[in-house]
């Protein structure tokens, strides 16, 4: 007996949903590796702006 052939596809669905997420994620990574410093001098100067614009201390570093 011959095995039907939807079981077939839905293994080969689940395979190309597979490479599909893993695709995403290596997009993902590799946005996060070259944009990872950029957004952490943005978040640092942003923190160092809030900090001189209103006088006050944060009892956090903004470093």
């Amino acid at each position: 007996m011959t095995m039907p052939c939807r079981s077939v596809e839905r293994g080969a669905s689940a395979v190309e949903y597979g490479l599909l997420v893993s695709g995403i994620a290596a997009v993902i990574a590799v946005a996060v590796y070259a944009f990872g410093g950029v957004a952490g001098e943005v978040s640092l100067d942003s923190c160092k702006h809030i900090t001189s614009a209103t006088g006050t201390t944060i009892s956090t570093s903004c470093e």
